[in-house]
């Protein structure tokens, strides 16, 4: 990951200078480990997928700290649950000294029961996901995120366009892990990291923390989610599909998403008498995987791939949810549907009020288009609505919707 720097690399500084704990979580090949080092130069690190530093550590883990004293910091913490309540411990004996322990964590949904269970109140959690737009092009990070959560539509009206089209085709199609994507140009490298990523997941994550689990089962329903990547969740469809039971869908899906694989969108069904849809959306949370899932080798297949508008349209959903999370505010995230098919593709919720925006692919929105946006924008009484598309400029296309190129996140 050499010559990136994450936007993430402030949000963890600040704070490692406010906790005595910080857990860095998400995918593998995010970029964690390179994140640690980058936060944290000075101090040993420890990695418990390297077999002398699990040995060391796991002898007697209370004696491992005393003579390690921090800070210091352990990757792929999940590997090892009894560490947690030593952590407790050692950070009690000090607990007014923040940064004492950057952790990092990957694959396991048990990770935040262990940390929630044994660390509460010690412990900041913040969660990594793939490259964003400006890290790859070596550009400062957006101001639309902190526009969004504490300005207004009169700051969002001045963003810049700082990456094109092409940048943005290339980041959907080779998607957000460093390592593949810095190596995007080589064809053979490409698919085959792609290959052994998704092999590895099923048959070393997924395998160790779900022996019992049927693989072959699982397997075919990841290939079924990049299918209906963007689409809702139908639980019972899916089961029918695999000849399995609608609670073992479910469990699928939890272990998709606590494996940061998989990112579900709840329905925002705050009703105001209409009727809304209330099964979730969801989508495989790196385009680059999606493509290779559904077999598309290049550029030119995704664009006119059935996929694209959705594999554009999640794309673009993680780029902002990502985006925002550096700015370390309280915020949510919806979809919104009713039973007429009106649709807005992502609804964000905060102290900043209620931002529904819809995401298009193409460069210009006709005023059909706009129809949803406009009343849910007037029922929900929000002060402005956005529509992020391939534009070229930041304009208002009506008194309370701006629309906003890509190329601008």
């Amino acid at each position: 990951m050499s010559g990136i720097t994450r936007n993430q690399l402030k949000s963890i500084t600040y704070l490692m200078e406010r906790f005595p704990i910080v857990a860095v979580l998400g995918a593998r090949q995010v970029g964690k480990s390179t994140l640690l080092r980058q936060v944290s130069p000075n101090v040993k690190h420890f990695d418990l997928e390297n077999e002398h530093h699990w040995d060391q550590i796991d002898a007697d883990v209370g004696f491992f700290l005393k003579q390690n004293p921090a800070p210091i910091t352990l990757d792929e913490a999940q590997l090892m649950p009894s560490l947690f309540n030593a952590l407790r411990v050692a950070v009690d004996e000090r607990r007014d000294q923040c940064g004492q322990y950057l952790l990092s964590g990957s694959s396991s949904p048990e990770l935040l029961k262990n940390i929630s269970e044994s660390l509460a109140g010690r412990v900041a959690i913040y969660e990594l996901g793939g490259l964003a737009l400006n890290e790859v092009y070596n550009n400062p990070p957006s101001s639309i995120y902190p526009d969004i959560l504490t300005g207004g539509v009169e700051k969002l009206i001045s963003l810049p366009v700082k990456v094109g089209y092409d940048s943005l085709l290339d980041l959907c199609f080779n998607g957000g892990y460093p390592e593949h994507f810095l190596k995007r140009h080589d064809p053979i490298f490409h698919d085959q990291w792609m290959d052994n990523y998704f092999r590895t997941y099923i048959d070393r994550d997924v395998r160790a923390l779900f022996p019992a689990l049927n693989l072959v089962a699982y397997r075919r329903f990841i290939h079924m989610l990049a299918v209906s990547s963007g689409q809702l969740i139908n639980a019972s469809q899916f089961a029918k599909s695999l000849d399995v039971s609608q609670p073992t869908i479910k469990s699928y899906i939890e272990i998709a998403e606590g494996t940061f694989l998989f990112r579900q969108l709840p329905s925002y069904s705050v009703n105001l008498g209409k009727r809304l849809v209330k099964m979730p959306k969801g989508y495989i949370r790196d385009s680059g995987l999606t493509c290779r899932l559904l077999n598309i080798n290049s550029q030119e297949q995704l664009l006119g791939h059935p996929q694209f508008g959705n594999i554009w349209e999640s794309f673009i959903i993680e780029q902002l949810i990502n985006g925002l999370k550096t700015q370390l505010r309280s915020f949510k995230y919806y979809f919104y549907r009713t039973h007429h098919q009106a649709e807005i593709d992502l609804v964000l919720e905060g102290a900043f009020g209620l931002i529904p925006i819809e995401i298009k692919s193409g460069t210009k929105v006709g005023a059909k288009q706009l129809t949803a946006l406009k009343n849910f924008i007037q029922d929900y009484q929000c002060e402005y609505g956005i529509v992020i598309n391939n534009s070229e400029s930041v304009s208002m296309l009506s008194d309370k919707i701006i629309q906003i190129p890509a190329g601008c996140i």
